[in-house]
C-alpha cells in the first residue's frame, strides 16, 4: 500500500469519480492512476469503486470506509509536513482560508492586512464559496480553515470557535416611509417586498426563524450572495434590502438611507472551523488572534485537544 494509491483514490473519490479530471488535477496520466487503484484493490481484496466497463459508477460500501481512512491518514501526512515547515523556519509558508464573499469583501481587509505585515513571507490563499463549499474545504484538509455564518455545524470533524457577533439593516431609498419608524417590527418590515440573500448565505436561516417565530410570511421577490448586488436592485426599486450591517459600515451608500435593526432578525455569530486533529501553524494561531480578540492560541490549542467545541459569545 503507497500513499500515493490512497491519494488517488481520495482525490477520485472528490472530483465525482471522474479519473481524467482527477489526473489533470494531480498533473498525471489517468491510465496511471486507473493502473494504482486497481494495484489497490487487489491488494486489500475488496473494490473501492464500481465499475460500468471503463467508468467509475459509484464508492462501494467497502470503499467508503477505505478513502474515509485514507482522508485520515493524508490529513496527518499534511500534519507532519506541518511541523516539519513550523521547525525550519515559522515565518514562511502558506496559510490558505475559505470563507464566503461578505466575509472576505467586508470583515476580512483589515485582518488580512495587519497579517501581511507581521508575516510578510508567508503566501495567503483566500478560497470563496457557499457556506457549504468553505465547510467541506476545511473538513478536506484542503485549507487551514473556514470563517462563516452557516453550514459548519454540519461537520462533525470541525472544531468551531465564535469569532464575533453582526446584526442587520435595511437599505431603503431615502424617504422610504420605514425611516419615519421609531420602532421598527417584524410586521413593519414583512410589509413590504425584500431584497436579500440566498438561502443558506450571510445567517439568511436566522432571517427566516424570526419571521417563522412570529408567524409572518415574508415577501422575499430577490435573493443574491452579494450586498453591492442586492443594493443596487433596491436602488432600481425591487423592494427594501436587508443586508449585514458590515456590508454598509465601511461602505457607505450615499444614495440610500440605512437604518439598524439590531437583533429584530436574531443574533448571528460568524465562526472559525478548524479541521479536528491538524497540526496549526504558529501563524495560523496569529491568524485567528488578528481575526477576534476572543480567539486566543491557548483557547484553539484547547479545542484542538477535544476540551472545548463550542462556546457563546
Amino acid at each position: 500500500m503507497k500513499l500515493q494509491q490512497l491519494r488517488y483514490i481520495w482525490e477520485v473519490s472528490r472530483h465525482g469519480l471522474n479519473v481524467s479530471a482527477t489526473a489533470q488535477s494531480l498533473f498525471t496520466s489517468q491510465p496511471g492512476i486507473s493502473k494504482q487503484i486497481r494495484l489497490l484493490e487487489d491488494e486489500l481484496g475488496v473494490e473501492i469503486f464500481a465499475r460500468s466497463g471503463k467508468h467509475l459508477t459509484h464508492i462501494t460500501p467497502a470503499g467508503e470506509q477505505v478513502i474515509k481512512k485514507a482522508g485520515e491518514i493524508l490529513g496527518q501526512v499534511n500534519s507532519i509536513k506541518q511541523v516539519a515547515q513550523e521547525f525550519r523556519d515559522e515565518k514562511k509558508g502558506q496559510l490558505s482560508i475559505a470563507t464566503t464573499h461578505t466575509q472576505a469583501r467586508y470583515a476580512l481587509p483589515p485582518v488580512i492586512d495587519q497579517f501581511i505585515s507581521d508575516y510578510p513571507e508567508v503566501g495567503l490563499q483566500l478560497h470563496q464559496g457557499t457556506p457549504l463549499q468553505i465547510a467541506e474545504l476545511a473538513s478536506d484538509g484542503q485549507v487551514d480553515f473556514a470563517i462563516a455564518t452557516e453550514a459548519l455545524e454540519h461537520f462533525s470533524d470541525l472544531v468551531m470557535l465564535p469569532c464575533y457577533q453582526w446584526n442587520r439593516c435595511i437599505v431603503v431609498p431615502k424617504g422610504h416611509p420605514l425611516l419615519s419608524i421609531e420602532r421598527i417590527t417584524l410586521a413593519d418590515v414583512a410589509a413590504h417586498r425584500i431584497v436579500t440573500y440566498v438561502f443558506g448565505f450571510t445567517g439568511r436561516s436566522k432571517l427566516d426563524e424570526a419571521f417563522d417565530d412570529a408567524g409572518l410570511e415574508p415577501r422575499v421577490v430577490f435573493t443574491a450572495t452579494d450586498a453591492d448586488v442586492i443594493k443596487t436592485y433596491v436602488r432600481l426599486g425591487l423592494g427594501i434590502g436587508i443586508v449585514a450591517e458590515m456590508a454598509v459600515q465601511d461602505d457607505p451608500v450615499k444614495d440610500l438611507a440605512v437604518r439598524p435593526l439590531g437583533q429584530l432578525l436574531g443574533m448571528n455569530v460568524a465562526r472559525v472551523a478548524f479541521k479536528r486533529g491538524a497540526y496549526l501553524r504558529h501563524f495560523v494561531y496569529h491568524f485567528a488572534e488578528l481575526l477576534s480578540d476572543r480567539l486566543t492560541a491557548p483557547l484553539i490549542a484547547k479545542a484542538m485537544n477535544g476540551h472545548v467545541n463550542d462556546y457563546e459569545l
